[in-house]
């Protein structure tokens, strides 16, 4: 465990990881499907430090992946685009994401992705399997602090890839005790085009998009129930644009 430890926080290792993962789903965004990118005028700019990316959630993986290619792009001086991509010869490696502690041990291949920058955090479950919505274990809640202080993170206060799903207040937690700079992002189509994992693609030709919107103008004294409804909305996951989306989404996964 200490050597997992250890390689998981080896920057040689993660930009290994990155031009490894990187070189084998850059077709599936760029080519097979079509993914357009706006925004990437919030992120130029950012601190290196201390910077929370809040998204709505569609695969365990395409989604974050995805990031991780446009940060790098962006890294390299490219705007709102992934072009070709030789930014995968030095990769943006000062990030992490949040992912499921069971997720990402269900396989070889997700622990393998551990070591590219993932927190893992726990669940709370009920008896007949269904999740129990608690928020963050406390020591969670320290790891994602941790990595704050040194690089950027990126969550789904969601925690699940169910569209409207109501967010976790851990994420207001977080952000009243930090005050980090908070990207909210949109993301679309993943769903369509790839499996529940992001692994494997199940539709070919699909429309995606990953829209970043400026930093979010948050009182850090506000409650957290406050802090939680302005972060869904600015990720379009509030009960206001579910009303607007529900029936976009029906007739989506009609057609897929």
């Amino acid at each position: 465990m200490n050597i997992w430890k250890k390689l998981a926080g080896n920057k040689i290792i993660r930009k290994i990881i990155y031009a490894i993962v990187g070189i084998f789903s850059y077709p599936g965004l760029a080519i097979v499907n079509k993914l357009k990118i706006s925004g990437t005028e919030y992120i130029e700019d950012l601190p290196p430090r201390n910077v929370l990316f809040v998204s709505n959630h569609q695969t365990y993986f395409a989604d974050v992946i995805t990031f991780l290619h446009i940060f790098c792009a962006v890294k390299w001086r490219k705007h709102n685009r992934l072009g070709l991509p030789y930014y995968l010869l030095n990769p943006f490696t000062s990030v992490y994401y949040v992912a499921a502690e069971e997720t990402m041990k269900s396989s070889w291949l997700t622990r393998l992705f551990t070591l590219g920058g993932a927190l893992t955090v726990r669940r709370t479950w009920k008896k007949e399997g269904t999740e129990a919505r608690r928020g963050l274990d406390p020591s969670d809640t320290r790891k994602i602090q941790t990595a704050l202080k040194k690089s950027w993170v990126i969550t789904f206060p969601q925690g699940t890839t169910k569209p409207f799903a109501p967010g976790r207040k851990g994420t207001a937690y977080i952000i009243k005790q930090m005050q980090p700079v908070v990207i909210p992002v949109v993301i679309q189509g993943f769903w369509r085009a790839f499996d529940k994992k992001g692994l494997k693609m199940k539709k070919k030709g699909i429309p995606l998009s990953v829209r970043f919107k400026k930093p979010l103008s948050i009182d850090f004294n506000d409650t957290p129930e406050n802090i939680l409804a302005q972060v869904m909305d600015a990720i379009e996951q509030s009960k206001e644009h579910m009303m607007t989306g529900a029936h976009h989404w029906k007739t989506a996964s009609a057609v897929a």
